[in-house]
């Protein structure tokens, strides 16, 4: 292979603008133009101001509020070290916001750093600048790098301190950051300690009109810290302009030692519980490093919420300690389903746990980790073992110690389960009939008819009822669905045979509606759903079963009204060529009287079911719109409860409760059947 002898051999084939430069002078290259001149170093908090969202997340409403936060947490800090017992929060008429607290001040005394400056103008104009990078003053804290106060300080237009300490009081003034005069000494003070830090944003940071605080979610913030800390009394000031709401106090003291318990007790008011208690504890280690505390309770009918803290310090988007929370209380329940021989709770998950439940935990852990300055998220693994181990032990004993209550939730989580599983179920279903035919039942006779509006399926006893049912059906809006013999009932059936059965699978898939919360009125492929059986007992007794299926499995298309029962004749009254049909014997004496006159012989024939009814027959006594009788199947909301009473006592597994029943009524049985 021939060597190239120069650059241009090298490069000669390649187009112009992906050749080497060759030498260019300095001034080509723009050299002289990016000089040490153009190296800039930010000094004190102008970072802050340059970079706003590096330090408190952006310039927008929660970025303001963290402010409050950050000032609210230094005092917080100071009552948890055991060192305030209150803290004063004042929002005035001039805007500006105030939090004061009983503690021991921020130091006075020059440091020995910078020997020319106090304590005080150090750590509110120095970043990570602060007594909490190591746990000789405060053994745990939510401040850890620093920059909270200062930030707050370069942030704000104006900032006044005020140090109440050895008896004297000091003052310090700053304006976007940067003094406007040394510390003053204001003189001797008696009974009076602590620190003062009151400011007002910046509209050069936040924009103009953008920096008025909302009182309501001041107050709201200022509300949980009681509750984190049942040591703090929390005194709130509010100037009248601010306040926009009703329920937003001028004046109000925070004190709450029954802690998140009672925080949670005043967050679930009006709600029905799964189980009446709400399970909360408290554990405290000397130091406070590793003290945990939370509250947990299961209601009906609503998205669930989550609030956790470290350090008193909100963490909206969890962490560890909320890892560890939910993996202690599955596990507890899990192991308390097997020592009670419940195999169902095998497939229960965290989330199937915690869905529908209203938590708050609390932690306190020397030097954590957090995910970004504003300390959304924890990050310290100790915490998940601290949490689990703390709680676990706590809901074992709870669990064992009220058998009845944690029988209720667990059946109540397991039901949750089942439930995530259909919709998984569900949505694979789903995915499949997007690429490909619905397949139906079997044995489902289909009307031609696409649209639900006017359509109706029988729901039929028998293959051979079905037979006729399809003779004698229309065919355009009319569709069979028979089943074979009495259907699984549902009351007392477990998850696992109800997803079993073949019969109620076909109906669910004929429907194409879903099931329970997955119910989907716009996807019910019918608008009349008919049960049509026997006119004996077992074919109201099969009546009764389907009943119960929809109204466990499909309580809105009965609330839609879509459910209907078919009135088929018991009897056939045949006089020359004079015939009619009887629902039943009281039906019957009736017709002999009122349309035979009571005169001459009557052949009366008795069907034994469906079946034996030619399907001219059962069409045109039970099948023609035009002649025919239906009940339409309702359920008011008054009789919501006593229904759902009645179903489980004559339902349910619980034959004693069937007996009861049937005892307590025997005396109301006539011919005509019992008056419930």
């Amino acid at each position: 292979m021939a060597k190239a002898k120069n650059t241009d051999d090298l490069f000669g084939g390649l187009p112009a603008a992906i050749k080497p430069a060759g030498k260019t002078s300095a001034k080509s290259r723009g050299e002289e133009q990016y000089t040490a001149a153009d190296i800039e170093v930010l000094e004190g908090l102008e970072p802050v101001r340059r970079r706003p969202g590096m330090y408190i997340g952006g310039t927008d409403e929660k970025a303001l509020h963290h402010l409050f936060s950050e000032v609210m947490d230094n005092a917080m800090d100071e009552a948890v070290a055991g060192h305030a017992s209150w803290i004063d929060v004042t929002y005035d008429d001039e805007g500006y916001l105030a939090v004061t607290d009983n503690g021991r001040g921020i130091p006075v005394d020059p440091h020995p750093k910078f020997k020319n400056k106090s304590a005080l103008e150090v750590i509110m104009t120095t970043l990570h600048a602060g007594g909490k990078f190591d746990s000789k003053v405060y053994e745990t804290s939510g401040g850890l790098h620093g920059v909270g106060v200062s930030v707050v300080n370069a942030l704000s237009e104006h900032c006044i301190v005020e140090v109440a300490r050895g008896q004297q009081l000091y003052k310090q003034e700053y304006a976007r950051g940067i003094p406007t005069g040394k510390m003053q000494s204001l003189g001797k003070i008696n009974g009076r300690r602590g620190t003062m830090v009151r400011f007002k944003p910046d509209a050069q940071i936040f924009g103009k009109g953008n920096t008025e605080f909302s009182a309501a979610r001041l107050y709201r913030m200022s509300r949980s810290k009681s509750y984190l800390f049942g040591g703090v009394e929390i005194r709130w000031n509010c100037d009248a302009s601010h306040i926009k709401d009703k329920e937003t106090p001028e004046k109000a003291v925070l004190h709450f030692p029954g802690g998140l318990k009672d925080f949670l007790a005043e967050r679930l008011e009006g709600k029905t519980r799964v189980v009446d208690e709400i399970f909360s504890g408290k554990v405290e280690k000397e130091g406070g490093h590793g003290n945990v505390e939370w509250a947990i309770a299961w209601f009906g009918g609503d998205d669930g919420f989550s609030s956790s803290y470290c350090n008193t310090i909100p963490t909206p988007d969890g962490g560890t300690h909320e890892q560890g929370f939910r993996t202690a209380l599955t596990r507890s329940l899990k192991n308390y389903a097997e020592l009670a021989g419940n195999k169902r709770a095998n497939p229960v998950t965290a989330d199937d746990v915690m869905t529908s439940s209203g938590s708050l935990l609390s932690v306190f852990i020397r030097e954590p980790e957090f995910q970004g300055q504003t300390k959304d998220r924890l990050a310290t693994v100790e915490a998940l073992r601290i949490v689990e181990n703390a709680v676990r032990d706590h809901f074992d004993h709870w669990l064992t110690g009220h058998p009845a209550q944690a029988d209720r939730l667990l059946d109540w989580i397991i039901e949750r389960a089942d439930e995530r599983i259909r919709r998984r179920a569900e949505k694979e279903v789903g995915r499949k009939t997007a690429i490909r035919k619905l397949r139906l039942p079997g044995k489902l006779a289909d009307c031609s008819a696409t649209q639900a509006q006017g359509s109706e399926l029988f729901i039929v006893e028998g293959d051979s009822a079905g037979g006729s049912a399809k003779q004698g059906r229309n065919r355009v809006n009319q569709a069979i669905l028979p089943l074979r013999g009495k259907i699984l009932n549902v009351a007392s059936a477990t998850k696992d045979k109800l997803a079993g059965n073949q019969q109620i699978s076909d109906l669910i898939q004929a429907l194409g509606a879903g099931t329970g919360t997955s119910y989907r009125e716009e996807d019910l492929r019918y608008d009349k759903v008919i049960i049509m059986t026997d006119a004996d007992v077992d074919g109201a007794h099969i009546a009764s079963l389907l009943i119960t299926f929809f109204y466990r499995q499909m309580p809105l298309l009965i609330d839609q009204g879509h459910l209907y029962l078919a009135v088929p004749p018991l009897y056939r009254l045949t006089q020359g060529g004079k015939t009619t049909y009887a629902r039943d014997d009281q039906h019957k004496d009736e017709l002999l009287k009122t349309v035979f006159g009571g005169r001459g012989k009557v052949e009366v024939g008795r069907f034994k079911g469906l079946g034996e009814m030619l399907a001219s027959q059962l069409k045109e006594t039970t099948m023609d719109p035009a002649k025919r009788t239906l009940l339409q199947v309702t359920l008011s909301d008054a009789e919501r409860t006593s229904t759902a009473k009645i179903v489980e006592q004559l339902m349910g597994n619980k034959p004693e409760e069937r007996f009861n029943f049937i005892s307590e009524r025997a005396e109301f049985v006539s011919e005509e059947g019992l008056d419930i």
